[in-house]
């Protein structure tokens, strides 16, 4: 078999430097079994993977892999499922029979009856979209109640984090053709993010709780907020209404009443439930290659979105996750700016955004759609340690007569032996690629991993030998019985 890079140019096709054996033959946490199995042995199959204590699910790639669907299928497993990181910028659809749940804030595990879930000190809130979202599922028989818990911690987005959100965006872009834009949703979660930071003009939802003095708090961060919103409103030639700092305080008073039954101690939840034997599944919003400190920085949301938020932004003591499973797209799809060396900019592209419905579920923007880019998924791996791969996207293949994986990069006319930290150099890089036959036809009716076609088991095989990873679970479509186990 040949590689070829993106201009054409051949060389041989070899195993990654420092890639590990295909699974199975070498020893380690990272082997697994090879006898594939059907959907009725799903649910055993789910209780092996997620034996080792708590679990985490974590997007490896640039978001919107499929984690959603992951995370209902095994939260059966766990007593409690926790959102870490991000806010109301992050969507996680599920699909149940023919019933479609989009979820933003609240945790996945709320279509588990069983599940106690929790949204943890490192997310940001924005309460009238957790409440919408709480509305919206109890209309649809979904019981939100004492099993949904908010970290009185977690901080909170107010509506100037929105506004700031996207004067700054046209900051950005107004003079430099829009390439320092970063793509934000304009939800408000960096600015938010920010003021975490900055500390004296932070609100958290305990505040919420504290009437007057939630008052008094608002008053003076209020009156800052206006100042700088006001000089950067007029400096994109903006119009600006100062905002009301008693409007705000007797909107966000009524929601600190409304959520209070679900505002509570989430770090003593979380370890009270861990010394009474209680399992916990974190779930992982946005993806790794979108972390804030360890993706294609600026072009990056403002959390730590990797398995390495999960400690600080739920008070986890290191070493308590056991599994952690990597959600990994079998091609690639980006929303907003930044680097994405794979990106299909044609037909083909279209072809791939359309049969796999690629729009944004917070968004509804159209994602960027592009070849599977094995040397950012093997980075991702590695930082957030995954000792277990689930695969979705294959039936949005299963047309392609041929099909292409990038396997290095090239930068200057030198190859790359790790994902570059510099978005710029990201930008510049050669994808090489190797090629691979097309599956063959259909494989959403499949419901093992034995069904599928020869074709679709190689390429399958190509990931866990680049990665050095498992892949436990293949999906050939959005409901519960398209997982195909192994």
């Amino acid at each position: 078999m040949m590689t070829k890079t993106s201009k054409g140019q051949t060389a041989p096709s070899t195993r990654p430097p420092g890639s590990a054996p295909a699974p199975g033959s070498s020893p380690g946490s990272n082997t697994a079994s090879n006898t594939a199995v059907g959907v009725a042995d799903g649910a055993s199959a789910a209780r092996k993977l997620t034996q080792q204590g708590h679990g985490a699910i974590i997007g490896l790639q640039w978001g919107d892999e499929g984690k959603g669907q992951i995370v209902d299928v095994l939260t059966e497993n766990y007593d409690l499922v926790v959102r870490y990181n991000g806010g109301a910028n992050a969507g996680h659809t599920v699909q149940i029979g023919d019933q479609k749940f989009a979820l933003h804030l609240v945790p996945s595990g709320i279509l588990n009856p069983k599940a106690v879930n929790v949204v943890a000190n490192g997310v940001v809130v924005d309460p009238a979209a957790i409440r919408q979202e709480m509305t919206g599922l109890r209309e649809r028989g979904v019981a939100v109640g004492a099993n949904l818990k908010i970290s009185d911690r977690a901080h909170v987005v107010l509506p100037y984090h929105k506004l700031q959100d996207k004067l700054m965006e046209k900051a950005l872009g107004a003079d430099r053709g829009g390439e320092q834009m970063i793509g934000t949703t304009g939800r408000g979660i960096g600015p938010c993010y920010a003021d975490k930071a900055q500390r004296g003009t932070a609100l958290r939802m305990g505040d919420l709780l504290t009437g007057e003095e939630l008052h008094k708090k608002l008053g003076h961060i209020v009156s800052v907020k206006n100042v700088m919103l006001g000089a950067l409103a007029q400096a994109v030639g903006e119009a600006f209404e100062p905002f009301d700092a008693a409007k705000l305080y007797a909107e966000f008073a009524e929601h600190g009443r409304t959520l209070r039954e679900h505002i509570c101690d989430t770090t003593e939840l979380l370890h009270s439930a861990m010394e009474g034997g209680r399992r916990i599944l974190f779930e992982g919003a946005n993806a790794c290659l979108l972390d804030v400190d360890h993706g294609t920085y600026p072009f990056v949301t403002s959390s730590n979105c990797s398995s390495l938020g999960i400690y600080a932004g739920a008070a986890m003591p290191g070493g308590k996750v056991g599994t952690i499973i990597g959600v990994v797209k079998v091609y690639t799809s980006r929303v907003g700016g930044g680097p994405m060396p794979t990106e299909l900019k044609d037909d083909l592209g279209e072809q791939i955004r359309k049969t796999g419905n690629e729009y944004g579920t917070t968004t509804g923007r159209p994602r960027r759609c592009g070849w599977l880019d094995l040397l950012a998924v093997r980075y991702a791996a590695k930082i957030s340690g995954i000792t277990a791969l689930a695969c979705t996207g294959l039936s949005v293949l299963a047309s392609l007569p041929k099909l292409k994986v990038c396997v290095g990069y090239r930068w200057q006319g030198q190859e790359l032996k790790a994902f570059p930290a510099d978005a710029n150099v990201l930008a510049q890089v050669e994808p090489v690629y190797q090629e691979m036959e097309g599956f063959g036809g259909p494989v959403d009716q499949c419901r093992s991993q034995a069904d599928l076609p020869a074709a679709a088991r190689r390429y399958l095989k190509l990931i866990e030998e680049y990665t050095g990873v498992p892949v436990v679970i293949g999906c050939v479509g959005r409901r519960r019985d398209q997982i195909l186990w192994r």
